[in-house]
């Protein structure tokens, strides 16, 4: 089918029924008034001018050439819209998407069917306007994305405190700080940027109000009633990313409904993410768009429930730029059968399923700053940010392995740990990683899960470890697909830390864990079909702008032998870059720095610092975010502080103080 024209309507403004006005940048196809197209929405509150502006430009060109209209809208505070943001995927901010998707369906050029899709908060809040079953909402796609707030986002992970909530309560908070285009909102732009500036929320704040899985962590989770998602929904993440559990659980919740991919990559778009290979998600979307928002008549509804990429032994590296594996389908995804390995009476890890039947207690009490190999939560380049060689933190580990295995092993879903602990206080922090050991002792991690163990029988009302007692507990480690090569090991590491990424306890009195108890079950690949995952055509689809001064990215750890301090740090420079077009020039910086003392809990410190520019021209502003998290026995210490800057006269500040108790954590 021969490309279709398109026009790019630069601003369009959507006024709401209180009479705020959201702005939406529009991809039209020529000709949509007397020929009505379907359109997709993305609804996200990082700045269409400048924020998504590269990815939405590699995307909805190719979107409207096939005949959809593509509508990018900055939500209520952001970008150039009206309003002040009010937290994360809030009920105004959902009524909000409701609204633009009536107003969408009501134009002349659209033929009444609405898609909805993003990534990351654009990929949670499609999933969640679709449990509000706006009539005009006809599909989804979702990426990188989450089913349960509580336990699959950056801010819990099975009652653990998750230092990423820090890094992006200070990442919000940077974002939301920068105002709108003078070029789109004209001389109102100093008023409105002052109003936000005033009425930002530092969300850390409500997130640390909310420690247990309590009713505002069940809004917007669907997991809690996926019958009210009645639409069909193609979800898709990465196994290199802190969202992949989502895909097979939405198969899992929503049945028919869904449709899951899973590759190899990062927090990204699979046209443009790392490692490789790359999917060619423009032809899968239009096919999907097609079918369900126009009757095109595809194949999309006969898809299979899962198409994952089974990872082939990949090796750590530098810069992850390709992962070996192979692509398989499963026309009906089923839980599937799992293998069940112990613990033998030389510590081995074993798939022999006789058992010793003597108890063989061991202590277990980490070093405080054990999991600096870990990444980040979610990634965003194939780099640091990714889990390194697991050796230095298995180094300090409990550490379970096989012997060197005699054939191959495929896995996919979640691996379940069980065992017998007992704690001398009322919880501690356990870590898991499932490694997959090269002949020459590489040490790759498969998969990971953290709990702390107040919320062994739940989240919503965490119970204190009756001390001394062992307790049976259950851990469900993340999903991964996987090949265990033939001659490599399988080790089981468990710690009592996993710093930075998890935050400590607020005692630290280790674990006496029953290694004849041990069982690790791991999810077997089963019955399944060869597929083949079409790459973009494109290898490069990404716009290239005008760059002004060069990005950059440092990481490192330093461990002080006199004080025994160990500080974690993380600088990123986007570096200064301007549409050719706009004339706009942005740069964020992002300076991080965690800190503590083994030995210490109440040493932990988090300190995350962010400076934004825009300038075009004369015309130059900045605003300079910083926020810091500390911790007693009781308390969580938070803080943050935001200067604004218009040319080089500060014209706004303004600081945050809290203290919260803590609640189990």
């Amino acid at each position: 089918m021969a490309a279709r024209p398109f026009t790019v309507i630069e601003n369009e403004w959507i006024t709401l029924a209180d009479g705020t006005r959201l702005a939406a940048r529009i991809w039209m196809p020529e000709g949509a008034e007397a020929d009505p197209v379907p359109a997709v929405l993305e609804f996200l509150p990082y700045r269409k001018r400048d924020g998504t502006l590269p990815r939405d430009e590699s995307t909805y060109p190719v979107f409207a050439a096939a005949g959809i209209a593509g509508i990018r809208v900055d939500i209520r505070g952001s970008g150039e819209s009206d309003g002040v943001i009010d937290g994360e995927y809030t009920p105004r901010e959902l009524d909000d998407a409701c609204q633009v998707i009536a107003w969408i369906a009501a134009q002349k050029w659209s033929n009444g069917s609405v898609g909805m899709m993003g990534i990351s908060w654009g990929g949670f809040n499609c999933l969640q306007v679709a449990a509000l079953q706006p009539p005009a909402l006809k599909a989804a796609i979702s990426i990188a994305s989450t089913v349960d707030r509580y336990n699959d986002d950056i801010h819990y992970k099975n009652g653990c405190q998750l230092s990423a909530q820090l890094s992006w309560a200070a990442t919000m908070l940077a974002y939301q700080s920068r105002p709108a285009d003078p070029a789109i909102v004209g001389e109102r732009w100093r008023e409105q940027w002052l109003e936000r500036l005033e009425d930002e929320p530092f969300f850390l704040e409500e997130w640390l109000e909310h420690q247990r899985r309590d009713a505002f962590w069940q809004h917007g989770s669907i997991c809690e009633d996926f019958a009210a998602v009645r639409i069909p929904a193609l979800v898709i993440a990465g196994w290199a990313d802190g969202y992949r559990n989502t895909p097979l659980m939405a198969v899992e919740g929503l049945g028919g409904r869904a449709k899951a991919i899973l590759g190899p990559w990062v927090h990204k778009y699979p046209h443009f993410a790392w490692p490789k290979p790359r999917a060619d998600f423009h032809g899968e979307a239009i096919r999907w768009w097609n079918h369900w928002l126009r009757d095109e008549q595809n194949g999309a509804e006969e898809l299979p429930e899962v198409r994952a990429y089974i990872l082939d032994a990949p090796r750590p590296a530098l810069r992850r730029k390709f992962d070996p594996g192979r692509w398989i389908a499963k026309q009906e995804w089923r839980q599937p059968d799992m293998e069940e390995l112990h613990v033998s009476a030389t510590g081995a890890l074993d798939f022999d399923p006789r058992r010793d039947g003597d108890a063989r207690d061991v202590f277990l009490k980490s070093p405080l700053d054990l999991g600096t190999t870990a990444g980040e939560y979610f990634t965003l380049k194939p780099d640091a940010e990714m889990a390194g060689d697991q050796g230095l933190d298995d180094a300090r580990s409990l550490v379970f392995e096989t012997a060197p295995l005699a054939e191959a092993r495929d896995y996919l879903g979640r691996p379940v740990l069980m065992l017998d602990v007992a704690c001398d206080g009322d919880w501690a922090n356990l870590a898991a990683r499932l490694v997959d050991v090269h002949p020459d002792g590489t040490a790759m991690r498969v998969s990971f899960g953290v709990l702390n163990l107040a919320h062994r029988e739940g989240n919503a009302d965490p119970k204190p470890m009756p001390r001394g007692e062992k307790v049976r507990i259950t851990l469900v480690l993340d999903a991964c697909g996987y090949r265990f090569r033939k001659g490599h090991r399988i080790r089981l590491a468990l710690s009592t830390a996993y710093w930075p990424m998890v935050l400590p306890a607020p005692t630290d009195p280790g674990l006496t864990i029953d290694r004849a108890s041990l069982e690790l079950r791991l999810p077997q690949l089963g019955a399944y079909q060869d597929t083949d995952m079409p790459e973009p055509a494109n290898p490069d689809p990404l716009p290239k702008y005008i760059d002004h001064e060069p990005a950059e990215t440092r990481r490192s750890v330093e461990r002080d032998l006199v004080s025994g301090n160990t500080h974690y740090r993380i600088h990123e420079d986007t570096g200064l870059s301007a549409h050719p077009d706009t004339g706009l020039a942005t740069r964020q910086i992002r300076d991080e720095d965690w800190a503590i003392t083994p030995g210490d809990p109440h040493s932990m410190t988090g300190i995350s610092t962010w400076i934004c520019e825009m300038r075009r021209g004369d015309w130059s502003v900045r605003t300079v975010c910083r926020a810091r998290l500390a911790c007693t026995h009781e308390d969580w210490l938070l803080s943050a502080h935001v200067r604004a800057y218009e040319g080089e006269t500060l014209i706004f500040e303004k600081g945050y103080e809290k203290q919260i108790a803590r609640d189990f954590m």
